[in-house]
């Protein structure tokens, strides 16, 4: 029996802030990350949630820093470790909230792309680069590219994130900055994408979250090459030319597409059978990438 979905983290006294996933808890110099399971598409949160999907995107989280070992912010995830208020509401925290160190976000969402996709590909059928990156002539939607790219987009608190150059990132972080991430990002994705494709899983691009500590040092922070922040492809599912299923959203999106829905008023709700689909895919992602199924 599928359970009721989060949609909402309720814990009185600290200071709060919603973004379309997550619930931000503020506690001066750290901060409580409780993944709801909300799920948004074409920039609205939907009335209906993934049940699980929160769980999901904290527990794939851990399970890469950890196997990664690359400097993070993350400090606890036991809500019992997180002190009261937090401890006295571990019910609806377990598995999906992570006490973090507090950082200067670094205003960049880092995007490594192994495959010609999304608006990569878009970007590369009209100039044949990818946010300044030249690419070989001829290639084909989902091909894989020579060599992983870094492309840089900015941080938009509305709408999408843009699309930018790296000489345009210099000009907003320092080439010192620009660089390490550059290092760092191309370095994670590597490693993550060897990792996956021993078990099925193709990850086609992610995008990464860097914050600088009060030392200055530069950590990786929130979600960690979840299906909410990369896109997973079922390796016995790929082919050049065309857009392969993926672990995410695509469900939903594919439903709301048909529905009718304008896109500009408020969405609607999700059929059983489309929240159904949609979790078996997040569940699925973890259990393949990590080889366990999510904790109860």
């Amino acid at each position: 029996m599928t359970p009721p979905a989060t949609l909402e983290s309720r814990i009185p006294g600290v200071p709060l802030r919603r973004g379309k996933v997550r619930d931000i808890y503020d506690l001066g110099d750290r901060l409580v990350l409780v993944a709801t399971d909300r799920i948004s598409a074409f920039d609205w949160v939907l009335p209906t949630g993934i049940p699980d999907k929160g769980r999901v995107l904290t527990q794939l989280t851990v399970f890469w820093l950890e196997y990664l070992k690359v400097p993070n912010h993350l400090l606890a995830t036991e809500p019992e470790a997180m002190g009261p208020p937090f401890s006295d509401h571990a019910d609806q925290l377990r598995g999906r909230a992570m006490l973090v160190r507090k950082t200067e976000v670094v205003p960049i969402e880092c995007v490594a792309r192994g495959y010609l996709a999304g608006s990569g590909w878009k970007e590369y059928r009209g100039s044949g680069s990818v946010c300044g990156v030249a690419l070989p002539p001829g290639l084909r939607e989902s091909e894989q590219l020579p060599e992983p790219i870094f492309t840089p987009a900015t941080k938009e608190q509305t709408g999408h994130d843009l699309n930018i150059s790296f000489a345009q990132m210099v000009m907003r972080v320092g080439r010192e900055t620009a660089e390490a991430l550059r290092e760092q990002t191309l370095d994670i994705y590597r490693r993550a994408a060897a990792h996956a494709r021993q078990r099925g899983i193709l990850i086609a691009d992610t995008k990464l979250e860097f914050g600088r500590l009060p030392d200055g040092q530069i950590i990786v922070i929130d979600e960690v090459l979840t299906p909410d922040s990369s896109r997973f492809w079922p390796a016995d599912q790929y082919r050049v030319g065309s857009s392969p299923p993926s672990f995410d959203k695509q469900f939903v999106r594919d439903w709301l597409e048909q529905s009718g829905w304008d896109k500009n008023s408020s969405p609607p709700p999700l059929p059983e059978e489309i929240v159904r689909k949609t979790r078996e895919k997040y569940l699925e992602a973890y259990e393949r990438l990590t080889g366990k199924r999510l904790p109860d």
